[in-house]
């Protein structure tokens, strides 16, 4: 079995030496213009060149959860695209978002500037019933993000574009559903994959039908959000603020309105990180079931886009 590794913006020896101890038999190879056909490829923001002379291959393996980049590359018509079920991000992402939304809840901002001011106050204690969570997105990443968010007792509800059904979580699918499910969310996390369906899903018309005083949580992709229209719903007071971890143009371009506005809550796309340890385990767990000719978890819907 012959492995072609090309991953941008990455260190590759590490990754060559873990998945050389995890697959020994296996011939795998930092990819070089001109390079011999290979049977799988290890990949992450590959060029097109990578795939035009990799016409051979029977898997990509992604070293992320969030496959849209790749999608948009003309890849070989036979191959299967495989992206990571978890590999440690499901429990950053649990955290990441627990932490936002317990700030937002417990008014952990304002008491921070109080503070600074040199302010010693307190605020009314808010009610968790009066706060539902809505999470947009319910595949590995946001079923654990429910899970987390039900164990601090938030009223937990989910939408998905086909029928899913979660315990302890009010379930919501397809675009007839939507409105209902934001009209019946105060606080809204969004982990949709990005496909032409979703892109700039969070705008003006369905984010004005969160709960007044809503709050929004953007973990997924930055094109998801239309930024000027979240701008506007938090000037208007209708939203109260936002917690966003990726953007439509990474790193944030320092002129961008959202350094200046305070109730937005800005980290440069940390939320959750791929770990590679635990992403090398996986692949090369997944890679030889592949060539044992076994069913995989993780295997693209390319139609879907996830």
């Amino acid at each position: 079995m012959k492995i072609s590794f090309c991953c941008s913006n990455t260190q590759p020896e590490p990754w060559l030496e873990g998945l050389r101890a995890a697959l020994p038999l296996a011939d795998i190879s930092l990819w070089q213009p001109g390079a011999a056909l290979a049977d799988y490829a290890v990949v992450w923001a590959p060029p097109q060149a990578f795939f035009d002379e990799q016409s051979a291959l029977n898997g990509i393996f992604n070293i992320g959860a969030g496959v849209d980049a790749l999608l948009k590359l003309r890849l070989p018509a036979q191959a299967v695209v495989v992206r990571l079920d978890d590999a440690g991000m499901a429990v950053q992402m649990a955290e990441y978002v627990c932490q936002a939304v317990i700030r937002h809840f417990r008014q952990l901002d304002t008491y921070a500037q109080e503070i600074r001011a040199g302010t010693w106050t307190f605020h009314k204690p808010r009610q968790r019933a009066d706060f539902p969570v809505g999470i947009m997105g319910l595949g590995v990443l946001g079923t654990r993000v429910a899970q987390a968010l039900g164990g601090f007792e938030f009223p937990v509800l989910g939408w998905s574009r086909t029928p899913k059904a979660q315990d302890s979580i009010k379930c919501f699918h397809g675009a007839a559903q939507l409105p209902d499910f934001l009209r019946q969310s105060r606080m809204l996390v969004n982990l949709l994959p990005l496909t032409p369906e979703t892109v700039n899903i969070l705008n003006r018309s369905n984010l004005q039908h969160l709960q007044a005083g809503g709050y929004v949580i953007n973990v997924a992709r930055g094109a998801h959000l239309v930024d000027e229209d979240l701008l506007a719903l938090i000037d208007s007071g209708h939203l109260a603020g936002a917690t966003l971890d990726v953007f439509r143009t990474e790193p944030l371009p320092p002129d961008h309105p959202f350094w200046q506005q305070p109730n937005i809550t800005l980290t440069p796309h940390t939320s959750a990180r791929t770990l590679r340890e635990d992403s090398i385990a996986q692949i090369a767990g997944k890679l030889a079931a592949l060539a044992r000719g076994e069913k995989i978890a993780g295997v693209v819907d390319v139609l879907h886009g996830y």
